[in-house]
């Protein structure tokens, strides 16, 4: 039997917060629960769900919610490796201080 996913409280409260985020531009766009819930193939109570950020809802339907709105595009930017300043210090660090052209002694026979 599987564990069940305890989040911790900081991905609780982004979630809460990616969940706001939605709730706003749904309103901001003036439309009910009911309709976007029909347009991203879903039910108005996973919706609400979504909207208050449980951690059990699923990113498939974050990313047909956001299609919804007209925001799916913003998804693709998480996790954006040109975006990602860490990893890019961490490759240049990785990088040699010096670049060498590496010759093969050959064999002629």
């Amino acid at each position: 039997m599987p564990t069940p996913h305890l989040p911790t409280p900081a991905v609780r409260k982004v979630l809460r917060k990616l969940g706001a985020n939605v709730h706003e531009a749904r309103v901001r766009r003036r439309l009910p629960m009911s309709v976007v819930a029909e347009r991203a193939s879903t039910s108005r109570p996973t919706l609400s769900r979504l909207e208050k950020g449980d951690p059990s809802v699923s990113i498939g339907i974050y990313a047909a919610v956001l299609q919804a709105l007209g925001l799916l595009e913003d998804l693709s930017l998480l996790a954006d490796p040109a975006r990602d300043s860490v990893g890019q210090q961490l490759a240049t660090a990785g990088l040699p201080k010096r670049a060498r052209i590496i010759c093969k002694k050959r064999n002629d026979r």
